[in-house]
């Protein structure tokens, strides 16, 4: 005989929700895999351009994702068995990763938001540096390395130039974006360089905040569920 009464209840709630916690685990690490090779992205990210490459920013990011959804997952398992056999071992130490798991998310959280701009800022960096290297390049081989990287940019963000009128000059001076209407000004690689990792990060940062509220429901009731192990009259 186990728990009784309104423990049981809360016993079947932490089951359910470290359930929920399990799948967003399997979310978050699926989400993370897809932004590791994602098109737009890797296209982008796996530039290189006389030595230089693009920032490794977001990989580092992304990789980090996948570790959290990974024991996100083995942390809900946890949970699950735990609350299902009453175990106060278990409990506790589920108690204890969701904890560290907390304190983790709210850092992360906090460098994401003070750092949100600075992946797209590099990349910015990287492109403008290639392209006006490229432009200034007298050797047709260099020109031609050039000319491939922000061919990539171009055709991968449907863009074309640095702003306005780069936009404009490069359009129609040169073969470099996606051939469009003559007269039509397609959109600078710089706006579209924030607006593609500003998605991404919203995602990041939805994901985070659904995970957030459910692990402090798991750690109320992980330690709701404890007490009453402890009090009860089987234990």
């Amino acid at each position: 005989m186990g728990v009784e009464g309104c423990t049981k209840c809360i016993k079947y709630m932490l089951f359910f929700f470290n359930f929920i916690f399990w799948l967003a685990g399997c979310v978050i690490l699926g989400v993370s895999l897809w932004l590791r090779h994602d098109n737009k992205t890797s296209n982008l990210l796996n530039l290189e351009y006389e030595g230089a490459e693009a920032p490794s920013t977001f990989y580092i990011s992304v990789y980090i994702l996948i570790a959290v959804g990974a024991v996100m997952m083995f942390v809900g398992f946890l949970g699950c068995y735990g609350a299902i056999q009453e175990s106060q071992c278990l409990l506790g130490t589920f108690f204890a990763c969701l904890v560290i798991l907390f304190a983790c998310e709210v850092a992360a959280g906090i460098w994401g938001f003070i750092h949100k701009d600075k992946i797209s800022k590099e990349l910015i960096n990287f492109y403008d540096s290639v392209y006006d290297r490229g432009a200034l390049e007298t050797v047709v081989d260099k020109q031609q390395a050039a000319a491939q990287v922000l061919k990539v940019f171009h055709e991968t963000l449907h863009c074309c130039g640095k702003d306005g009128l780069t936009s404009a000059f490069t359009g129609w001076m040169t073969d470099l974006c996606p051939k469009k209407n003559l007269l039509e000004i397609q959109p600078s690689c710089h706006n579209q360089i924030k607006t593609l990792f500003n998605e991404k990060i919203y995602l990041i940062g939805i994901a985070a905040l659904v995970v957030a509220v459910i692990m402090i429901f798991e750690m109320i009731f992980s330690m709701v569920l404890c007490c009453g192990i402890r009090n009860s009259p089987v234990y």
